[in-house]
This record gives structure tokens, C-alpha cells and sequence, in this order.
């Protein structure tokens, strides 16, 4: 857990707030699992194996049956995050210094999760790794450009897309390390992290004014995140889309009814912690 101090400056906040929300129950996804569920309905079992054991562009799955599952996975998360956003509001007021940081918490674990999925979907490979509870730099510095993608910042974008050609290039099942820590990526890792922690400061004030007033603030505060979170995740996924790394090799058509990820569930479920319980990871003390 994060304790002590958080350092005021913007890149130490934000690098805290990601790294603080990554080891909340509930937050990493199973990428085997992820893509086993919401594609076996689209897919022979030999392009399911290989979307797992390699990615789903390397088996031939079209964009549009991928852009389909993308978007029922926005719905799931966004309405699991909306919801939880609207209970932190129904106290008020007098709630608002353990419910506004728990808000951001869960609002971040979230990110992290549609991250995660969109990023299996359009064939990154594995971004926690199975040894270690902590992110480890590389993992940071990619989820760290895949936000500064969801909040619109160019130069995210462009390094996203490099980092995609690289994997591509070396038909890696990993992040290329040496440049999202020491490389041309990482200068621009540290500004985006610096940017996102100045936007993340603006959103937590917004969400202490929507929750001032109970019951109401809880349908303000439910719908800010609907209104914010939902077209971040949109970007993200038409960004993921559109890059080279996701362009499936010999694609068959796939036809099927897309999964809904309430229909995933069992599989797939959500035990990020409810606003007042297990938030000790953003205490200051």
C-alpha cells in the first residue's frame, strides 16, 4: 500500500494514483481468460487457441467482430464505474474526504481495466506480469500513454504507435522495455504522467463540488463519470483499432452473437472494493 506523504508534483501524483489503484482486488485482467470468454462465440476453436497463444490478429479475427466485443466491454465497465461513482455520492458532504479519493481510486481501477481489455482485443500482449503485485516500469509507462491517449494528448498517441510497431516489428509477446524506460518513449512517458496528474487534480475538485449535496450529488456524480469515462474508452479503442498491430493476418469472416460482458461475469468479475472499504492505498497520513 501507498503511505506517507504523496509528493505535490504532478508526474509523482499521478505515477502513485495508477500504481496505488493497480493493486486493488479485482483490477488486473486475465488476458487468456478475457479473450477466451468474449470471443468463443465468434471463433473456431483453432483461431480461439491462437488468439490466446499469440494474438487475435495473428488468428484472423476481423476488426469489425473485435470493434463489436470492444464496445460491449465499454458498456460493462462504464456502467460498473458509473454506479459505483453514484453510491460514493449518496453520503454528502460530510462523506467527502474518504469517498472523493476512493472515487478517483476506483475511477483509475476501471481506466485500468478497459485499458486492459482493448489492449488484448487489438493484440498487445500481457501488460502485469504474473510474478509481481507491483507495475513494473515498462507496464507503467505503456498504461501510462494509453491514458494520455483516453485524455486526447497527441504526443501519447504518437508514442503508442511507435510502441505498437515495435511490437510488431519483433512479433514480441512483451513490451519493449528498453524504450519505454531508458529509449525515445520515455521522455515523453514522464510528460504525459506530469499532464495527467495536473487533469486528474481538475477532475477529483469537480467531483468534491457534484458531491455536496447528498442523493443529488449522486446522480451528478454518476453521470460525470458516465459523460467522461465512456467517450475516453471510445478513443482509446478507436486508436488501438486503427493501428497495424491490431490488422488481422488472413482474417476470416466471423459471424456470431456478440457476448455482453454482464453475460460474462462468473467469468470475468468485478471485486474492485466499494467506496469506504479497502481504500487505504490513496491514505495520506
Amino acid at each position: 500500500m501507498v503511505t506517507g506523504q504523496v509528493s505535490e508534483n504532478p508526474e509523482s501524483r499521478f505515477s502513485a494514483l495508477l500504481a496505488g489503484a493497480a493493486r486493488l482486488p479485482g483490477v488486473r485482467v486475465d488476458r487468456e481468460a478475457y479473450l477466451r470468454t468474449a470471443l468463443a462465440r465468434h471463433c473456431t476453436d483453432d483461431q480461439l487457441r491462437r488468439a490466446m497463444e499469440e494474438s487475435p490478429a495473428a488468428a484472423g479475427i476481423p476488426l469489425d467482430v473485435l470493434n463489436r466485443v470492444a464496445d460491449a466491454s465499454i458498456r460493462y465497465e462504464t456502467a460498473k464505474v458509473s454506479a459505483v461513482s453514484a453510491a460514493a455520492g449518496l453520503p454528502g458532504v460530510l462523506a467527502l474526504p474518504a469517498t472523493v479519493p476512493a472515487d478517483l481510486a476506483q475511477y483509475v481501477a476501471h481506466m485500468l481495466r478497459i485499458a486492459q481489455k482493448l489492449a488484448y482485443l487489438y493484440s498487445w500482449p500481457d501488460l502485469f506480469s504474473a510474478d509481481s503485485d507491483e507495475l513494473d516500469d515498462a507496464t507503467k509507462g505503456v498504461l501510462t500513454l494509453f491514458f494520455g491517449v483516453m485524455f486526447g494528448t497527441q504526443s501519447a498517441n504518437a508514442a503508442v504507435g511507435k510502441v505498437a510497431g515495435m511490437i510488431s516489428e519483433q512479433v514480441a509477446k512483451k513490451l519493449p522495455q528498453q524504450a519505454l524506460t531508458k529509449g525515445v518513449i520515455y521522455p515523453i512517458v514522464k510528460k504525459v504522467a506530469q499532464y495527467l496528474g495536473v487533469e486528474m487534480t481538475k477532475q477529483t475538485f469537480a467531483k468534491s463540488v457534484s458531491k455536496a449535496i447528498p442523493l443529488v450529488g449522486a446522480a451528478v456524480s454518476g453521470g460525470l463519470t458516465y459523460a467522461t469515462f465512456r467517450p475516453m474508452s471510445k478513443r482509446l479503442k478507436t486508436h488501438l483499432a486503427g493501428l497495424e498491430l491490431a490488422e488481422p493476418v488472413g482474417g476470416q469472416v466471423i459471424t456470431g452473437e456478440v457476448v455482453e460482458d454482464d453475460d460474462l461475469q462468473a467469468a470475468d468479475e468485478v471485486k474492485i472494493p466499494e467506496p469506504g472499504r479497502g481504500w487505504g492505498v490513496l491514505k495520506r497520513r
